[in-house]
């Protein structure tokens, strides 16, 4: 199996805070990870790193093959597939669903000088069905609700065929319905033979779709467990990982986790 993602002794440390301490991992082109932590463990510059937007203090981050430092990162990005609030507050909030979806062939946020084909213009149109959200395309991206662009970030981070796909909390702030429904596309997409390796970053165990294969842990920018789902994410590790007290429930590969603390 190709490795796609090797961190070695990967630190970040900014304005003299370590968000990534000495961190350790590997993730190979058929696995789907799921990051698990707390607020400010370091999940997002973890994510950030793997994207290529952030270089490490100190350690070794190879990404597809390249090593940070070494490559260059504008050509590294367009093989990435990447979707997060971050993102979408870059995303021009006035230009149509269709275009921001195009964008993503050249890795740039809105239409500029680029010439598109018509096979850039049915791709984006059949990602965007897949994604349930074709009916969306003529519409300004700054009026969707935050369920409709995280979907529509999704399928803009398709658009390129990447060969590695990274969320950020594709599900935060969404309502009951919005989240089961795209837990259920993410699932779909995770089991798809097709799919490149994919790494979700998210608080909640209820949010991890049926299909994702391993956990990465984090606590304080340290790696607290890293491995297949079934032996990482256990009452155990997560109270290490939540400092609290965990039951941890699986139901058909669905996960829920409340406090023992009364």
């Amino acid at each position: 199996m190709s490795v796609v993602l090797e961190f070695d002794g990967v630190s970040v440390v900014r304005g003299g805070n370590r968000i990534l301490d000495k961190v350790d991992w590997l993730a190979e082109e058929t696995q789907r990870w799921v990051v698990l932590g707390p607020n400010g463990a370091g999940k997002t510059t973890l994510l950030q790193v793997a994207a290529a937007m952030t270089h490490p203090s100190s350690g070794v981050a190879s990404i597809l093959g390249e090593t940070l430092g070494d490559v260059d990162v504008f050509e590294l990005r367009t093989r990435v597939g990447f979707a997060s609030t971050l993102l979408a507050r870059k995303l021009p909030q006035s230009e149509d669903v269709l275009n921001i979806v195009l964008t993503a062939a050249y890795s740039v946020t809105g239409r500029w000088n680029e010439e598109y084909s018509a096979l850039d213009v049915k791709r984006a149109k059949r990602v965007l069905r897949e994604w349930k959200v074709d009916h969306l395309a003529e519409r300004k991206f700054g009026s969707l609700s935050d369920g409709e662009q995280k979907r529509v970030q999704i399928a803009r981070a398709v658009m390129t065929d990447p060969e590695l796909m990274l969320l950020d909390e594709p599900a935060a702030s969404l309502d009951l319905g919005a989240r089961e429904e795209l837990v259920q596309l993410l699932s779909g997409f995770a089991r798809s033979k097709d799919a490149p390796a994919i790494v979700m970053v998210t608080h909640h165990v209820e949010e991890i779709p049926p299909g994702f294969t391993h956990v990465l842990l984090l606590r304080k920018g340290k790696v607290v467990g890293a491995g297949p789902i079934q032996e990482m994410l256990t009452e155990r590790l997560l109270a290490k990982t939540f400092d609290i007290p965990l039951k941890l429930t699986e139901s058909e590969g669905r996960y829920s986790a409340r406090s023992l603390v009364k």
